[in-house]
C-alpha cells in the first residue's frame, strides 16, 4: 500500500521509499527511512496536502509524494505475522511486518529482442510464456512470483525493445512501465553475441538514474566463437553488475537473484549511478535543464531531472505534450529546451536527437574497446552459410513456398492417423452411451449434443499440433524473420510494411495474437492495415472445418487444395492491402529495418511446451464455449418435438409395407431382395423427408429458414448457414454445430461418421447439399466472413477504436458474400 492511501488516523511503517533526487534526498533526511512509524493526521480541505506525524513531529506531503512512499498497515501487519488474535498490534510486530514486506522485490525485464529475455523469465519462475527467435513475441507484459532465499520475488517480463524512446508502442510501453512503476531493479538482459547494440539500451537505462542488474545472456555463444569479455571491468566502469547466463538452460540464474538480492539491499559495491559524458557543450545544456526540472517538482520526484532534462533536448515529443498540457508548471523549460536545443544543433550542424545517439555509441564503444577482445580468428559463421540458401536471390522464395506447401500437406496427412483414432474413440463412446442409456431426451442430449458436438472438433487436435510445431519450428530457429526479410519487397508492393509479415504468418495460428504483434510495426496506418487484413490469415480455428469439407468432398487432392485455401487467403490479403492503402492508407511507408537473428537449434522442450500450450488452449475450449454451444445447438435443435407434418408420413410407410409384405413373402430369392431394396429405398426417402420437416419446425430450423434467402444465392442450405452464425463466437463451433444438426438426421445405434454425413446429405429432392461447388464456396465463405469475437476485441483494443472493429465486421462479411456468390455462379456454368 502506499502511503496516500491511508485514511485520517490511521498508521502504518514504511517499507521503502521510491522517487529520484532532490525528493528522495529531502525525504529521507526527514525520517523518512524503512521501519519508521508514520501516522496520517488530517487532510487539507481540498484532499491535498496531507499532515503526517513521523519521529514525534508532523510534515505535510502532496499525494503525488505520498504515491512514492510504499507502507504496511495494521491490517497487512495481521496478515504477513499470520496472527490468530484480534487484539492490539505492537509497534514491534509492525516493524516486524514491514521487514517482511521489504523482502518483496518488484523485478522488471528489459532487453532487445531475440536476448532470451522471456526464456530466462519461463526458467526463473516456472512460467510457460511462448518465446521466439523473433522480434515482437512479447507484446504485453506477463507476471510471475517465486520465492529465493527468503525473498519473493514479483517479475515483470516486457517487451523486447531496442530503445526507451517512445516511437514504437512497445517503446512507450516499457518506458512508461519503468517510470509510473517505479521497479525496485530492472534486469536489463543482453544478448552476448551483439553486446554493441544491446548495450545502447542500458545507456538510457543509465540515464534513468534506476537500479539496474545486467544479465549477459547467451554466455556460452560468445565464448564459443572464442571472444573475449572482462564482464567485470565494465561492470566496474558503468557502476553496474554484470552476471553471465545461458538462460536455455538455467545457467547462471540462481548468481543473477542473488546478485539481485545484493544490490536491493545497498551490499554490491560495484553499483554506483554516472553520469555518461556527453561532452561539454550538451552538457552545460543538461545541467540548466537539470535544475530548472529539480526545482519545479512534479514528474521529477518520480523520474530523473538529468534524464527529464537529456529527453527534453531530444526533444522527446511525449515529454513535450505532457509539459504542454501542463504549461503553468513548465513553460519556462520548454523556452529554455527550445533555446538549448538551438545552440546544440549550430554548434554540432546534426539534429539534437542524432548528437545523443553518437554520443551513446561512442560511450559503448569506448567502454567496449577497453573491456571486449574479439576472435583475431576470422571464420565464416554458420548463420552467413544458410542464408546464403535461405535468402538466395533464385532459391530464396522456392524454399519459401516449399515450406508453407510441406507444413499443409504435413498437417492433413500426417495428422490424418491420430485422427482416425481419436474418431474412433469417439464413436465407441457415442455407442457405449447409446447402447446403455434408455431412450429419451437426456440420451439424445449426451449423444448428440455433449459427445456429437465437443467430439466432432476434439477429432482435429492433432491437425492443430501439427501446424503449431511447424510455426513454432520457424520461430526458433530464426527463419521467421528471414521470411519477412524475402516478402519484404512484395510486402511493399502491396502496400505494407516487412514487418507485417511476421504477424501475418502468426495469423495461422491464432489471430488474436497475431492482431497484437502488430504493435512492432511503428507507423500506425500500416499498423492499421495490418490489423484489418490479418483475419484473412486462416487460424487454426479455421482449420478443422477445411479438412472436414475437403475430406467429404474433395479426398484424392486434400493437400493441395488445403494449400489452395490459405493461398486464396493471402492473395486476398496482397488484393485487399492495395486497395486500402490506395484509398484509406495514404501516408508515406517508413524504412524497412528489422533484425536478423542469428540461426538456433530449437529446444525440444520449448517447441513441445508451445504444442502444449496451444493444444491446452483448444482442449479448454472444448469443455467451455465448445460445449455450452454445442448444448444450446443440440436443445435448438431437437425442440419442439411436436412438429406439424404437411401429410401423414407414417401411414405411407406403413401403406408401402403393407403393399410390398406380399411380393416380398411370395418371390425367390433374386426377386424377394429386389423388392426388399426398393422398399429401403422409398422408405428411406420418406424418412428424409419426414426428417427435413421435423428440422425446419425445430427452432433451429425457424433461424436458418429466415435467413435461408440471403445465402440460397450462394447454394447454402438453412444448416450451413445456422452453422455460420454460430461461427461467430469461435469458428471451432462451426463443427460441433455440424456435428449436432448432422447427427440429429441418424438415429440408428451405428451411427456415421461425420464425413460421410457430409458427403452423403441431400436436398429433398435428391440433389447432394455439398457437390464441390458448394463446398468450395462454403470454405472460401468460412476463410473470410466475420472473425471470432476475440479478434474484433482485439481490434478494438490495438487500434483504440471501434470504428476499426465494426468496419472490419462488415467488409469482411460483404466480401464473403460476394466472393461465395461467385463461385457459385461461375461454378454452376462450368459443372
Amino acid at each position: 500500500m502506499n502511503l496516500s492511501e491511508l485514511s485520517n488516523g490511521n498508521e502504518g511503517v514504511i517499507v521503502k521509499v521510491k522517487g529520484h533526487g532532490a525528493f528522495r534526498k529531502r525525504i529521507t533526511e526527514m525520517g523518512f527511512v524503512k521501519g519508521k512509524k508514520i501516522t496520517v493526521v488530517k487532510n487539507a480541505p481540498l484532499k491535498d496536502p496531507i499532515e503526517y506525524q513521523i519521529l514525534d513531529y508532523k510534515v505535510s506531503l502532496r499525494k503525488s509524494e505520498a504515491k512514492l512512499i510504499e507502507v504496511v498497515t495494521v491490517d497487512e501487519a495481521k496478515n504477513i505475522a499470520d496472527l490468530s488474535y484480534q487484539g492490539t498490534i505492537s509497534d514491534d510486530i509492525l516493524k516486524q511486518s514491514a521487514n517482511k514486506k521489504h523482502r518483496n522485490i518488484n523485478i522488471v525485464l528489459v532487453g532487445n529482442p531475440n536476448c532470451g529475455k522471456t526464456t530466462l523469465f519461463n526458467y526463473a519462475s516456472g512460467a510457460k510464456e511462448h518465446v521466439g527467435n523473433y522480434s515482437g513475441v512479447t507484446v504485453d507484459s506477463k507476471a510471475a512470483t517465486f520465492n529465493h532465499k527468503g525473498y519473493q520475488f514479483n517479475i515483470i517480463d516486457l517487451p523486447g525493445t531496442y530503445s526507451i524512446s517512445a516511437y514504437s508502442p512497445e517503446e512507450k510501453f516499457v518506458r512508461e512501465y519503468i517510470t509510473n512503476e517505479n521497479p525496485d531493479i530492472v534486469v536489463n538482459v543482453l544478448d552476448s553475441s551483439n553486446l554493441e547494440r544491446n548495450l545502447f539500451l542500458t545507456t538510457q537505462l543509465i540515464d534513468l538514474d534506476i537500479k539496474v542488474v545486467v544479465a549477459l545472456n547467451m554466455f556460452d555463444e560468445m565464448q564459443r566463437r572464442g571472444d573475449r569479455l572482462n564482464y567485470e571491468q565494465l561492470g566496474g566502469m558503468l557502476g553496474i553488475p554484470f552476471v553471465p547466463t545461458v538462460s536455455s538452460r538455467g545457467k547462471g540464474v540462481t548468481e543473477l537473484f542473488d546478485k539481485l538480492i545484493d544490490v536491493y539491499e545497498d551490499r554490491d559495491p560495484v553499483v554506483r549511478h554516472i553520469h555518461i559524458n556527453y561532452g561539454k557543450p550538451i552538457e552545460s545544456a543538461i545541467e540548466v535543464l537539470d535544475r530548472m526540472f529539480a526545482k519545479v517538482g512534479g514528474i521529477a520526484n518520480r523520474i530523473s531531472p538529468r534524464y527529464l532534462a537529456i529527453k527534453a533536448l531530444e526533444k522527446d515529443k511525449q515529454l513535450f505534450e505532457y509539459m504542454r498540457a501542463n504549461a503553468q508548471q513548465y513553460q519556462q523549460i520548454i523556452d529554455e529546451t527550445e533555446i538549448q536545443t538551438a545552440k546544440i544543433e549550430k554548434q554540432s550542424l546534426e539534429d539534437s536527437e542524432s548528437v545523443f545517439i553518437d554520443a551513446r555509441y561512442g560511450f559503448v564503444a569506448g567502454a567496449l574497446k577497453e573491456t571486449f577482445k574479439e576472435n583475431p580468428q576470422t571464420r565464416r559463421r554458420r548463420t552467413d552459410s544458410i542464408d546464403n540458401i535461405i535468402t538466395h536471390r533464385l532459391f530464396g522464395f522456392p524454399i519459401f513456398i516449399f515450406f508453407m506447401w510441406l507444413m499443409f500437406q504435413t498437417t492433413f496427412k500426417l495428422g490424418e492417423y491420430p485422427m482416425n483414432w481419436i474418431e474412433t474413440g469417439v464413436a465407441y463412446l457415442s455407442d457405449f452411451v447409446s447402447n446403455v442409456m434408455p431412450d429419451g431426451s437426456l440420451k439424445h442430449l449426451l449423444v448428440d449434443g455433449v459427445i456429437g458436438g465437443v467430439g466432432g472438433v476434439i477429432v482435429f487436435l492433432p491437425n492443430i499440433l501439427i501446424l503449431f510445431f511447424f510455426i513454432s519450428f520457424m520461430e526458433d530457429t530464426g527463419y521467421m524473420a528471414r521470411a519477412a526479410f524475402i516478402m519484404d519487397k512484395l510486402m511493399h508492393k502491396m502496400g505494407l510494411h516487412g514487418k507485417s509479415f511476421i504477424p501475418l504468418v502468426m495469423g495461422f495460428g491464432c489471430n488474436v495474437p497475431a492482431v497484437m504483434a502488430s504493435r512492432t510495426i511503428e507507423n500506425r496506418n500500416n499498423r492499421l492495415l495490418t490489423m484489418l487484413i490479418n483475419p484473412f490469415m486462416s487460424c487454426s480455428a479455421r482449420l478443422p472445418v477445411y479438412i472436414l469439407i475437403i475430406g467429404a468432398i474433395f479426398p484424392e487432392n486434400a493437400g493441395t487444395m488445403l494449400f489452395m485455401i490459405y493461398g486464396i487467403g493471402i492473395l486476398l490479403a496482397v488484393i485487399i492491402a492495395r486497395l486500402f492503402k490506395r484509398f484509406i492508407f495514404k501516408h508515406d511507408e517508413v524504412p524497412f529495418v528489422m533484425e536478423l537473428p542469428p540461426y538456433r537449434i530449437p529446444t525440444i522442450k520449448n517447441t513441445i511446451r508451445h504444442m502444449w500450450n496451444k493444444g491446452a488452449e483448444y482442449l479448454k475450449k472444448m469443455g467451455g464455449i465448445i460445449l455450452v454451444a454445442s448444448i444450446i445447438i443440440w436443445f435448438l435443435s431437437y425442440y419442439p418435438q411436436n412438429a406439424n407434418y404437411s401429410e401423414d408420413f407414417d401411414a405411407k410407410i406403413e401403406q408401402l409395407n403393407t403393399e410390398y409384405a406380399p411380393l416380398i413373402a411370395t418371390s425367390e430369392a433374386p426377386v424377394k431382395q429386389h423388392y426388399q431394396k426398393v422398399l429401403q429405398e422409398k422408405t428411406d426417402s420418406i424418412e428424409l423427408i419426414k426428417k427435413g420437416e421435423h428440422q425446419s419446425n425445430t427452432y433451429i430450423g425457424r433461424l436458418g429458414q429466415t435467413i435461408e434467402p440471403v445465402i440460397k444465392p450462394l447454394g447454402f442450405d438453412w444448416k450451413m448457414g445456422v452453422s455460420l452464425i454460430t461461427g461467430i463466437a469461435a469458428k471451432e463451433i462451426v463443427i460441433s454445430t455440424m456435428a449436432v444438426i448432422y447427427h440429429s438426421d441418424d438415429d440408428t445405434e451405428d451411427s456415421k461418421q461425420l464425413i460421410a454425413q457430409i458427403r452423403d446429405e441431400k436436398h429433398p429432392d435428391g440433389r447432394p447439399v455439398f457437390n464441390k461447388v458448394t463446398a468450395f464456396g462454403f470454405m472460401v465463405f468460412i476463410l473470410i466472413y466475420f472473425p471470432c469475437i476475440a479478434v474484433i476485441a482485439a481490434i478494438r483494443k490495438e487500434s483504440g477504436s471501434w470504428k476499426w472493429a465494426i468496419f472490419t465486421i462488415v467488409y469482411t462479411t460483404g466480401l464473403a458474400w460476394i466472393l461465395a456468390f461467385a463461385v457459385n455462379q461461375v461454378g454452376s456454368l462450368m459443372l
